[in-house]
């Protein structure tokens, strides 16, 4: 979700300016998504490099995702929606781990939907988690280096037991991962659009869901091999 700072600058505001409009574009994307039926949303809400920002604004993202949260909650109970977290959670400020953790349990009985934050979250840093827990359980036995498969360490990733993403959008111009799912984003289909955050409307991710959809989604698959399973599935109907 990125442009807070760039659509700030372009409409005479503050970082803290865009930041707001940010999370209010935020909470209109996921009652969307919502609306649309998509099972999982996941926001790359904080990145584990972005402590590098200056104190005053990463005081004031932790201070707005705190409000931003307990703000829409009810909109998350009421809607069946789970809220979860990946990252380094126990690095964050006690008050936005307080925030958040109980937001989770208050949510923990939906199962229709589920909203994913990514916060403290890198990658690369996932992997490295993932790979020292499953180095730890080899060493004490409770795992085995001969059963080593990619099924066998996901489980090990922040994501485990969540479905890999279909579809990543990128805002604001920028086309790159930049860190984010890099692993369970083999297969996803990428959307860059050079909206800003702030700006990204409803409509806007609708034109990317309508993209998604016109896809032919390959896997690695010949042109006949899918040809083959159209006509084995078109004899079913």
């Amino acid at each position: 979700m990125d442009g807070n700072g760039r659509w700030a600058q372009s409409q005479g505001l503050s970082r803290a300016q865009g930041h707001q409009a940010g999370a209010e574009a935020t909470i209109k994307i996921v009652e969307e998504a919502t609306r649309l039926g998509i099972e999982y949303t996941t926001l790359y809400a904080f990145s584990s490099e972005n402590w590098s920002r200056p104190r005053t604004e990463v005081n004031g993202l932790m201070g707005l995702l705190s409000s931003t949260l307990k703000k829409y909650l009810h909109n998350l109970t009421d809607n069946g929606v789970r809220l979860h977290v990946i990252g380094r959670f126990s690095e964050l400020p006690q008050k936005t781990q307080k925030a958040f953790q109980d937001a989770m349990d208050r949510t923990a009985h939906n199962t229709g939907r589920h909203l994913v934050l990514a916060l403290n979250y890198g990658s690369r840093l996932e992997v490295l988690d993932a790979a020292q827990r499953y180095a730890q359980e080899v060493a004490a036995g409770t795992a085995s280096s001969k059963d080593l498969s990619w099924d066998v360490f996901s489980q090990y990733l922040y994501t485990t037991s969540m479905p890999d993403p279909d579809l990543i959008i990128r805002t604001s111009g920028e086309v790159r991962l930049s860190n984010f799912l890099m692993l369970q984003a083999a297969y996803a289909e990428l959307y860059f659009t050079d909206t800003p955050w702030p700006a990204f409307s409803p409509e806007e991710f609708r034109k990317a869901i309508a993209h998604f959809q016109n896809k032919q989604r390959r896997f690695g698959k010949t042109g006949e091999q899918i040809q083959q399973e159209a006509l084995v599935e078109s004899l079913k109907a």
